[in-house]
């Protein structure tokens, strides 16, 4: 019992130690370093950015960055934004849809690419609403798509 109640209060002990911490100041020098990135980068800091608190700022720049902005990535930017637009169709978001299409643009998509991406965001919705809907037995649909796909791949050879 003394072994229990010595482990409780050591637990107690901790809890009210990290309770009573001030937290560090780190996060604003994080959130500074990246909004002077931000600016060095894009040329200004979107207000998207400034709905962040602060301990957020630095980790969701460096995700766009190291992701979206990163052109050392698999895929190409304007792959990328088709994707997010896309994405962006089906959430729906405007704000999304407004800035992956410029972006798309910007990265040389044609405006019929531009189409493709949101008519086959469109697709992939239909068939999952009809796919879950319908409640398609899953191993006989893989089964299914492994047929397809072999099939596809034998007759381009």
């Amino acid at each position: 019992m003394l072994r229990l109640i010595g482990k409780t209060g050591l637990l107690a002990l901790a809890a009210g130690a990290l309770l009573t911490v001030t937290p560090a100041r780190a996060e604003d020098a994080s959130a500074a370093a990246a909004y002077k990135d931000i600016q060095a980068t894009l040329g200004s800091v979107p207000d998207m950015f400034r709905t962040l608190p602060d301990v957020a700022v630095a980790g969701a720049w460096a995700e766009i960055k190291g992701v979206q902005l990163n052109p050392n990535t698999a895929l190409d930017g304007k792959t990328k934004e088709l994707m997010g637009l896309a994405v962006a169709s089906q959430i729906p978001c405007q704000y999304c849809i407004y800035f992956h299409t410029l972006a798309a643009r910007a990265n040389g998509a044609s405006d019929e690419e531009i189409k493709e991406a949101v008519a086959m965001a469109a697709l992939v919705r239909h068939w999952s609403t009809m796919l879950n809907g319908s409640q398609v037995d899953m191993a006989t649909f893989k089964k299914q798509t492994d047929e397809l796909i072999a099939t596809a791949k034998a007759k381009s050879q």
